[in-house]
């Protein structure tokens, strides 16, 4: 099963590379770990994927608005928010294999063995009984409670350590787990050090460390700073949502698996400012609201579910991840998070301004308390881009390969195909373009027999393909082909535009929710 996951995830890349949706960077100079460029292709997909988040956000939410906050910013603003001093990930690196790791990471992996052992006694339990009541099973069945047990151990222990900053007891939880390195199978560690995430630079001419500022490596604090700018000049009333999409950096310890973890990517992020005592009615709200959205793109429900956090960040008194079954499983996509009013508090310290809310129905000034969504683009991109690539055989015997995007989301909307390249059909083919390409994104292309070029869009994931031929000329009719079906329909010119709309319209699909 594993192999077949790796072969899906290698192909998903090849294909990435070969249809124009995402390039190594920098390829011509043999690349830049984890660093990627998109493609003409993927660069669509992208945008359609902001457009999704922003009209959702900002059109179905009078009550939120958006920003574009600079990606520099002032150096205190780091300090202020925890990132100079608490910005880091515990680093350990085998020495046989050389390879870095996050030692935390080490640890959970752990855990996710426990509890996928725990998933598989409570599925074999289930198919025993008829009214299996899983609760029961998880409080009494000795097995269960075993691994349990050691999972709550496994945890206490990493956050006692972490929260101290005690990284050989880290190591020594490491030891103790007998974690091993996956490459060499060695247990032979270095120390576990701390390592800051940030990448910093200077301004000016002058590079000393009053110069020395960073390359933000989120893009919320450019919210929080602007949160009375935004709340007076909109005449927002509590509560309500800056909304934000944009550039963050991060230099981190492992960034792989294609890119699901780089060190420059793209996050969608809302905060959303309530009144104190209201956070957690509004938390299980975003819940809810962020679930149905990623689920309306019919990526399949079972693909996605939530994972509650453990380990609640300093700033936090609730947490959950919205996690997405990528070709490597279950994986965060999404954070929803309670962040109390440790921001604004922070930054109206450190900054000597008053970040408070006057509540004119309680006649009182208040910090509002935050709750925050949010999903990594780049990741929303992977989990759009791996669930639509199918290898399907056909009826004939042949095959194809198929990008099944949501509609609304996918790079072009329709293709424009004239069966040949003389006899008046690409003038016709153009007439029709014309007709088109101020609503949806066309894509012109006469080489080639008419079937390489079916196979192409599909390939690309073009949901409809228009072909011109002679009977055109005669009737003003086209034959209009759907990607998913492959069915082949003879419709009139009048009547594209509205079949095309009817499918590929992203109001049809914020309406899903």
């Amino acid at each position: 099963m594993e192999n077949q996951e790796d072969n899906l995830f290698k192909n998903v890349i090849s294909h990435a590379k070969e249809y124009g949706f995402i390039f190594p960077s920098s390829e011509i100079y043999d690349g830049l770990s984890a660093v990627y460029d998109y493609g003409q292709n993927g660069s669509e997909l992208k945008n359609n994927i902001k457009e999704y988040w922003w009209k959702f956000m900002t059109l179905l939410h009078d009550n939120i608005v958006g920003i574009d906050a600079a990606i520099f910013m002032h150096p205190t603003t780091w300090k202020a928010s925890g990132h100079v001093d608490a910005f880091n990930d515990p680093m350990i690196d085998n020495k046989d294999s050389k390879k870095r790791y996050r030692a935390d990471q080490l640890i959970e992996g752990v855990i996710e063995k426990l509890e996928e052992k725990i998933e598989k006694e409570i599925e074999k339990a289930s198919k025993r009984f008829e009214n299996f009541d899983r609760a029961m099973f998880l409080s009494t069945n000795a097995r269960v409670v075993e691994y349990q047990k050691k999972i709550d151990d496994i945890n206490a222990r990493m956050k006692d350590a972490l929260g101290r900053g005690d990284m050989a007891d880290l190591k020594q939880l490491i030891i103790d787990l007998e974690i091993a390195d996956p490459i060499s199978g060695t247990k032979n560690w270095t120390e576990v050090r701390q390592f800051n995430l940030m990448f910093s630079t200077e301004m000016g001419s002058v590079a000393d460390d009053a110069n020395k500022i960073y390359l933000r490596p989120e893009t919320a604090q450019g919210i929080f700073v602007n949160f009375l700018n935004v709340q007076k000049t909109g005449r927002m009333k509590i509560p309500f949502g800056i909304a934000q999409i944009g550039k963050a950096f991060r230099n981190e310890i492992v960034a792989r698996q294609f890119i699901f973890r780089m060190r420059e990517f793209e996050q969608m992020e809302m905060q959303f400012f309530v009144k104190p005592g209201e956070e957690m009615k509004w938390y299980e709200y975003w819940k809810e609201k962020r679930l149905q959205w990623h689920q309306a793109l019919g990526l399949g429900s079972e693909n996605y579910r939530y994972h509650d956090h453990l380990n609640l960040a300093h700033y936090a008194n609730a947490a959950c991840d919205i996690q997405f079954n990528f070709p490597m499983g279950f994986r965060e996509l999404e954070g929803i998070h309670s962040r109390t009013d440790f921001d604004l508090k922070s930054h109206e310290k450190y900054s000597g301004k008053k970040l408070q809310y006057f509540d004119s129905e309680d006649n009182q000034n208040y910090i509002p308390y935050v709750v925050e969504t949010s999903v990594g683009l780049d990741r929303m991109f992977l989990s759009v881009l791996a669930t639509s690539y199918k290898e399907e055989k056909l009826e004939d015997g042949s095959e194809r390969v198929v990008l099944k995007i949501p509609a609304a989301l996918a790079p072009n909307k329709v293709a424009i195909l004239p069966l040949m390249k003389k006899d008046g059909l690409p003038e016709k083919a153009h007439e029709i373009m014309d007709l088109l390409k101020f609503d949806f994104r066309c894509f012109y292309e006469e080489k080639d027999a008419i079937g390489k070029r079916y196979r192409r869009q599909d390939a690309i994931g073009t949901p409809y393909c228009i072909t011109i031929d002679h009977q055109t000329l005669t009737d003003n009719t086209v034959t209009i082909r759907d990607r998913d079906t492959m069915k082949q329909e003879r419709v009139s010119i009048p009547s594209v535009k509205s079949i095309i709309q009817d499918s590929v319209s992203m109001a049809g699909l914020l309406k899903k929710i």
